[in-house]
This record gives C-alpha cells, sequence and structure tokens, in this order.
C-alpha cells in the first residue's frame, strides 16, 4: 500500500468508525510512526486524544494489539465505547469468570478482537503468557506509563516487570503513553522499557480552559458546599484522600440536596461500576471518589475538580485535574489545602524502604510549595514538566488575584552567589541552609560556615528563600540538573545577572495559610460567613436569660458556634433551626422555641431575605457510622469494640460520639464510664461543667489538674453532663 493510499485509509477509518473529521495536535504523526513498527514514546496531557493514538493503528494493523493498563474503571470505560463504535475491544482481569475468560481467549486467537486491555498483573501468569505466545499480535500499548518510574507518583512495582514479559511473547513494537511525565520520569520509562532510540513526541502540557485555585482549608464544608451549590447542576468531581472522607463527603453533599455518589476501591465492584456508569451518564451531578476514579474516564463535560484533601504529588494534580474540560470549555479546578494533609500523607509513607519514602518526601514538597506560592500557577505546573510558559497565563488565581511584589535585585544576588560559592554541586536545600546561616551536617563537613554568603538572609524564613530560588528557576536563571540530584547550575542568565546586577521584580513570598480577612470573605457569597453582630447579641443575651432561669450553664443551651450560624442563616422553623451544626432536633425541642421566635421577629423587623444556600446541613441522622455507634452505646457494647469494628483509634470514636451529643442526641455512657472513673471523681467532674463558664477540655484539664483527670475522662464526662442535662 502506498504511502498515499494509507494516508486515504486511516483518515477514512478516522471518519467512519469514530466520527472525526480531523486528527488532533500530534495523533497523525503519532498513529504513522506506530504503523510503520517503531517504538514510540507519547507525552501528553489528559484529554488531548491519547487513546486515539492506538486504537486507530490497533483497527488498521494485522492481528491483536495489546493494551497494558493498570485500572479496571478504564478498561471497561474503553471497551464500552470502542464496542460501541463497532470494533471488538475486550479485557481480561480479575473480574472475569473463568469461562467469561476463556472465551475472550478464543476471540483472540480466531482474530476477531483488534484490541485485548490486560492488567499487568494479569501479564505474568503462565497460562496467559502461552495463550499470548499463540497470539498473532500487532503491538503493545503501555498506557500510563509512568506507573514504570520509581521518581513517579504512581510506581507499580509489577510494571517494571513488563519489558521482560514483553520479550517472552515475541519481539513487538512498544508505544508508550503518559500524561505527566518530568524530565526525570521520562529517563527512567525509557531505560526501563530499553526504549532509548524511541521517537518521542510530546505535547504542551498547557491546558488553557482551566481555571486553577487554592483556598485555605479553614472550613472545608462550607467552602464546598459553596462552591458545588455554585455549580448546580454541572458534572464534577470530588477527590478525598481516604474511603471514609470519601463516604462522609458524598453524604454530605447528598444531604445538602446535591446529586452524589462515592467511588473507592472498598466497594463491591458492581456498586462501583453503576456509580461509575450513572456518573458517566448525567444520572448524578458529583462523584466523590479516592484517585482510583478518573484514569482513561472520558466524560468532556466535567465542569470542576475539587481536592477536598491536598494531592500527593504534582503529576497526581495535573492528571486529576486534566479530567475537567475535555470538551474545551472552561472548568475550574479548586484545591482545598492544609498543612496537617501533608503531614497525614508523610505519615501514610512511613512504612515504605528509605528510598521510595525519599522520593515521596519531595513529591509532597513539590505540592506544598505549589500551593505556597504566589507564582502563576499554570507556570509552575508547565515548569514542573520541563515547560517554559514565557508570561503568565491570566486564567488562575494568582493572576487575577495578584499577590504584591518587590524588587529583588540583593535576593537574587545572594542566592546567585550561594550557589556559585559551593560550586554548584548542591540541591536547593542545601543551598537555603548556606543563605539563612545553618550549621548543618553538611555545611560543616564542607565548611560552607566559612563562606561570606553564610547566613547573608538569616532575617528571612527558609521559605522566603525556596520563593526566591522557584521563581528564578522559571525565569531560566538556574535550572534543577535531574541527572545529578537536583543540583542547581547558574545559567546564562544568571551569570550575566551576576556580572551586571538590574532590578528584577518577583512576588513576595506568600503562605497559603495566612489567608487575609478580604479572602475570607470572598470565600462565601456575602452574609454567609460573617454573622449578624446585632442578632448574634441578641441570641446572646437570650441564651443567659434561659440558662439563668433553667440554672445550666449558657453553653448547655447553644454553643457560640451555632449561635453564629444562626446569625448568618437565620433559621425560622424548627427544620431550619435543626440543620444549624450542633442543633439537631432534640435540643430544637428542648430549647429551640424562643430563639426561633426571636429570629423571625427580627427578621421581619429588618425586612431580610433569607437564605439556606451555604447551610451545612448535619449528617447526623443519616450517617450510617453514626447510627452504628448510636445502636452499639444503646447496646452497651464497650466502646474499644466499637472503634476496632469501625477501625477508629479511641480518640477518633469520642470526636463522632461528641458530634452525636452535641447535635441533640441523647447517649447514656454510664455502663461504660461507672468501670473507668469512680464516682467521687465523677461527681467532681460534673460538678464542674455545671458551674464552668465554658465546656472547654484544655480549661478543664487547668482547673482540675492533669495528674487528677484524663483528657478522655474529660470528654466522656462531658458527653454524659450534656446528654443529661442539654439533650
Amino acid at each position: 500500500m502506498s504511502v498515499v493510499e494509507l494516508d486515504q485509509e486511516f483518515k477514512s477509518k478516522l471518519k467512519s468508525v469514530f466520527g472525526h473529521d480531523n486528527f488532533r495536535g500530534a495523533q497523525e504523526v503519532i498513529i504513522k510512526n506506530i504503523l510503520s513498527g517503531k517504538n514510540t514514546f507519547v507525552i501528553m496531557p489528559t484529554g488531548a486524544g491519547k487513546s486515539m493514538c492506538y486504537q486507530l493503528p490497533a483497527i488498521m494493523s494485522e492481528g491483536v494489539a495489546i493494551v497494558i493498563s493498570p485500572l479496571i474503571a478504564l478498561m471497561k470505560n474503553q471497551v464500552d465505547q470502542l464496542n460501541g463504535h463497532g470494533i471488538n475491544a475486550q479485557f481480561m482481569n480479575s473480574t472475569l469468570s473463568k469461562s467469561e475468560i476463556n472465551k475472550v481467549k478464543k476471540d483472540v486467537l480466531s482474530g476477531e478482537t483488534k484490541l485485548l486491555y490486560v492488567a499487568p498483573e494479569s501479564l505474568v501468569k503462565e497460562d496467559n503468557l502461552i495463550f499470548l505466545k499463540n497470539a498473532k499480535i500487532s503491538f503493545v500499548a503501555i498506557d500510563e506509563a509512568h506507573c514504570i518510574s520509581e521518581w513517579g507518583h504512581d510506581f507499580r512495582p509489577e510494571y517494571r516487570k513488563i519489558k521482560t514479559i514483553i520479550e517472552g511473547i515475541g519481539n513487538l513494537p512498544i508505544i508508550a503513553l503518559t500524561a505527566t511525565a518530568t524530565p526525570r520520569v521520562q529517563l527512567d520509562i525509557q531505560k526501563n522499557l530499553q526504549m532509548e532510540d524511541a521517537d518521542i513526541f510530546k505535547t504542551s502540557f498547557n491546558r488553557k480552559n482551566l481555571y486553577y485555585e487554592v483556598k485555605a482549608k479553614k472550613n472545608p464544608q462550607k467552602e464546598l458546599i459553596r462552591f458545588v451549590k455554585n455549580h448546580k447542576g454541572k458534572s464534577g468531581i470530588v477527590y478525598c484522600l481516604s474511603r471514609k472522607s470519601v463516604e462522609e463527603i458524598s453524604e454530605l453533599l447528598r444531604v445538602n440536596d446535591v446529586k452524589s455518589l462515592p467511588y473507592h476501591a472498598g466497594l463491591e465492584p458492581q456498586v462501583r461500576m453503576a456509580n461509575q456508569d450513572a456518573f458517566l451518564n448525567d444520572d448524578v451531578d458529583v462523584v466523590v471518589a479516592t484517585i482510583a476514579f478518573g484514569m482513561g474516564i472520558d466524560k468532556p463535560n466535567v465542569r470542576f475538580v475539587i481536592h477536598y484533601d491536598a494531592p500527593k504529588s504534582m503529576e497526581g494534580y495535573y492528571q486529576e485535574t486534566g479530567r475537567a474540560g475535555r470538551d474545551g470549555l472552561n472548568a475550574d479546578c479548586l484545591m482545598l489545602y492544609s498543612i496537617d494533609d501533608i503531614i497525614k500523607l508523610e505519615k501514610f509513607n512511613k512504612d515504605k524502604s528509605v528510598t521510595e519514602r525519599d522520593n515521596a518526601k519531595q513529591l509532597l514538597l513539590e505540592m506544598s510549595h505549589y500551593a505556597d506560592s504566589s507564582i502563576c500557577r499554570k507556570r509552575q505546573i508547565l515548569h514542573y514538566f520541563g515547560e517554559i510558559l514565557d508570561k503568565d497565563c491570566g486564567f488562575c488565581d494568582n493572576c487575577m488575584k495578584p499577590k504584591d511584589k518587590f524588587q529583588a535585585q540583593e535576593e537574587i544576588l545572594t542566592v546567585l552567589t550561594a550557589i556559585k560559592s559551593t560550586e554548584e554541586r548542591f540541591a536547593v536545600d542545601h543551598i537555603i541552609d548556606v543563605i539563612v546561616g545553618k550549621e548543618t551536617e553538611y555545611v560543616e563537613s564542607y565548611n560552607h560556615a566559612d563562606l561570606d554568603v553564610f547566613g547573608e538572609g538569616d532575617d528571612q524564613k527558609p521559605e522566603f528563600w525556596q520563593s526566591i530560588i522557584r521563581q528564578i528557576m522559571m525565569m531560566e536563571f538556574i535550572e534543577k540538573e535531574i541527572d545529578r540530584n537536583g543540583t542547581i547550575k547558574i545559567l546564562q542568565k544568571g551569570l550575566d545577572f551576576l556580572k551586571k546586577p538590574t532590578n528584577v521584580e518577583l512576588f513576595k513570598y506568600h503562605d497559603a495559610l495566612d489567608t487575609s480577612e478580604e479572602d475570607l470573605n470572598e470565600k462565601e457569597p456575602q452574609g454567609s460567613t460573617a454573622f449578624d453582630e446585632t442578632l448574634l447579641n441578641l441570641l446572646k443575651s437570650l441564651r443567659k436569660k434561659i440558662s439563668k432561669e433553667k440554672e445550666l450553664p449558657p453553653y448547655v443551651i447553644f454553643q457560640d458556634s451555632s449561635l453564629e450560624e444562626m446569625a448568618t442563616t437565620y433559621p425560622i422553623t424548627a427544620d431550619d433551626l435543626s440543620k444549624v451544626n450542633g442543633v439537631g432536633m432534640g435540643k430544637v425541642s428542648k430549647f429551640g422555641k424562643p430563639f426561633l421566635e426571636a429570629i423571625k421577629k427580627y427578621v421581619i423587623d429588618n425586612d431580610l431575605v433569607t437564605s439556606t444556600d451555604v447551610v451545612v446541613k448535619s449528617m447526623v441522622n443519616k450517617s450510617k457510622i453514626k447510627i452504628f455507634i448510636i445502636k452499639q452505646i444503646d447496646r452497651k457494647v464497650m466502646l474499644e469494640e466499637i472503634a476496632e469494628s469501625q477501625t477508629l483509634t479511641m480518640s477518633e470514636l469520642i470526636d463522632e460520639i461528641e458530634h452525636i451529643c452535641f447535635s441533640g442526641t441523647k447517649l447514656t455512657l454510664d455502663y461504660y464510664i461507672n468501670q473507668i472513673i469512680d464516682e467521687e471523681k465523677q461527681e467532681e467532674i460534673y460538678e464542674y461543667f455545671m458551674t464552668s463558664e465554658n465546656d472547654s477540655i484544655g480549661s478543664a484539664v487547668v482547673n482540675l489538674g492533669d495528674d487528677f483527670v484524663s483528657e478522655e475522662e474529660l470528654r466522656l464526662m462531658r458527653v454524659k453532663f450534656m446528654s443529661e442535662v442539654a439533650n
């Protein structure tokens, strides 16, 4: 077949099979490369059409193309789509029965199947290897190839064996594809697959239609509800770190009238698939998921992606946000950032090998720097993947709400001098240690404390210098050498600056956790977070009056946080009041009437329009875990046993018990408390809470003495007290 005829044929197939008139980006040249039998390495962002690069060559080639894919969800989604186009595609993984696997093998051996998706774990099975040796294979496609690299964000040891397995099957062309290869990961993939001579096709990572934003995780539930309700009826994904968080946040959204379903590996396979299909078919608006969701999912109209917890890496963050806006229309990517999430992720890595732990720490450090930075988000992301953006994107939070700048001539000179004085042999952390005058083991062993630049920047935090280094790296004054463990080298622009320093404007260091009042007010629609001080004072006076009448401490009636929410959302019905955090229907029945009357009168007198758009409704009555705890306590099951059955620590269980109690549900813990606290001590603690102005555990420890009572005992006694007096 001539080149012209080949061109005509695959363009004809593009239209007749897939319905597209034209190829996107580099697809055409990549497909030609594969059809010519050459090893091919494709680095292309999520949503740019990587799948087409191997699907079209597969249907045009003799035999079956083997697609090695890490996720069952991806396989099912792509096979369903290909079958819908009339292409015989199948998958082989652990979800199939023995008879189903035998049928798949029969279809492949008969030549009917054009694409066979296989999990890497399935490749190592002896009977599968024998089967593949007998099949006519056109080429092997390795999807999500970054899983090969130990420097990547999703390293999978079984991926390191792929090359050996392929060699055992035959001498086959390979196409490796990924959306998230940093220069270091790219080199590692090529080396492991012995594809150093492969033709590399790398397209821009710039997703111009995505708006990136990072917000401090101050009031995440309310921020989440506000954000999702501002995108009412639109498709979105919310990523959480744990299965437990996924369930809780999905339930939170459902309770707040958002069509939502959870997705994580702990769900039954059929439930997981049903939830995925419901999202793909627009039967639900939001899927709340662990990172197991989304790889290879082709849903073009995802309008937002929220990271409720900080991602593990920039690669993961880029890939997950890349699931938004695949139709080319604008989409929002919000990260709620807290240093606590980073600390939690570091703890997850404690059982890994030293090398894996160090790699994971570096990935988390990059994530933390990104969240804290004042620099254009897209410039940071693209620089991470080895791509330079000449100017700010103008379409991210840092561009739309720019932070202050300053003339940084002296600071840049300090950094470049430190790098030059240490002979360009060290990574960023060591350079910063020298600048701030930190006498580490390395500083001492290399006598760097004797350098003139040592301690020159000790008037600033290390994070400040980290920000300077990252900014001038993006301006190409310096670069990080990936093949020399991240050592910093001065580039020509930096050398010119050393010879003739000039004024350069840089952003001031900005801590994402130091959110200004202005930022906080901006997070919510007006009136949703700033409480009405006049109403709040009125409610506090009413609470004080009732507490005196009933001879109870004021906090027993309603806590300050509950009053503040009442002064924010103006509940005027019992149902509205029960949805205020820390209230619940039990407290509404006991104390609610005068408060509802006062709020209603205030609303009428001031001609206010009330809104419950961003009221975060309580999940207590609907949460499975809370219902389980209530039932177990009713049955007098020991708390240690309840905690173990729900894989909770004792402190986490008491957290749940407190949420239940403070929302107005009465819990009888006498059966447990009587076994661990003697009667005299109980009476003294009970009397303290009855006379105290607040229910702070810290204050109780100070007043009663930590040698007399433990924090756990105080928390349990506070629950007993509130249940008997307030609920």
